[in-house]
């Protein structure tokens, strides 16, 4: 089977349901950006994260090994890709998107979707890949981050593309943070060390396995002598980080 997007998730999308759950404070900011929505379309949706509960949501999925995962108390996904998408012109009062824009196979097309089948706003979360250096996973990872900056889009064409008034808001990744993508360690270095957490985060996918051994290696070796706590360690007593999460709302021009 062809993937949808960048990444293959029917072979490295297991085990996100565990790994990748959504943080209820970011959940949060995303609901609250979603306002009085009744209806809502979650494309790219994976196993549910940042799915609110409290709407009539229809998602849409073209991993069957995502759409496998999702809980019971969330409705099937039907099995679409974003630049496709199988609704009319203003079928939902919003559309969403969390973490995924950057693996479409086409992203204007996608969010031009998005927009084509809100009749409110529609809602991004996503990364900035200019921010990414200012981690310090850069320092040991150079080519994660270099590789993770090829795949973001610039947010101000995610702004342009969606049109309408648009605003852009830095979402705070809190120390405790429930979704591992690869901020979510900013406190806990260790977790690097272990296979699955890396395996959960699609950036790995694109760095060669050699290069990712040294990089882990070079970690661990740091954590081992004290260096990473001389470094970077203050990070650990920091009760959110302010990284390149970025939440994106577009709200649609008044007619």
């Amino acid at each position: 089977m062809t993937p949808a997007g960048d990444v293959d998730y029917e072979e490295r999308g297991r085990g996100y349901a565990q790994r990748r759950r959504g943080d209820p404070r970011i959940a949060a900011l995303v609901r609250a950006a979603l306002g009085r929505s009744r209806t809502v379309l979650n494309v790219g949706a994976g196993a549910g994260s940042y799915e609110p509960t409290d709407l009539e949501v229809t998602a849409v999925e073209p991993s069957a090994t995502m759409r496998a995962q999702r809980p019971a108390h969330l409705a099937a996904a039907i099995d679409a890709v974003a630049e496709d998408l199988p609704f009319g012109d203003g079928s939902f009062d919003a559309a969403m998107a969390t973490v995924t824009i950057h693996q479409w196979s086409d992203l204007d097309r996608g969010l031009r979707e998005l927009r084509r089948v809100s009749r409110g706003p529609v809602v991004v979360l996503t990364f900035d890949g200019d921010a990414l250096g200012e981690y310090w996973l850069a320092h040991y990872a150079p080519a994660l981050i270099e590789a993770e900056r090829r795949r973001y889009p610039e947010i101000d064409h995610v702004r342009d593309v969606l049109g309408g008034a648009t605003s852009v808001a830095v979402v705070p990744v809190p120390r405790e943070c429930s979704d591992g993508f690869t901020e979510a360690y900013f406190a806990h270095p260790e977790a690097f060390l272990d296979d699955d957490v890396r395996r959960a985060q699609s950036a790995w996918s694109f760095v060669d396995d050699e290069v990712e051994r040294a990089s882990i290696q070079h970690l661990r070796n740091d954590l081992d002598s004290g260096e990473w706590e001389r470094r970077f360690g203050g990070v650990r007593s920091l009760p959110f980080f302010m990284g390149s999460l970025r939440l994106v709302v577009a709200e649609p021009h008044a007619r």
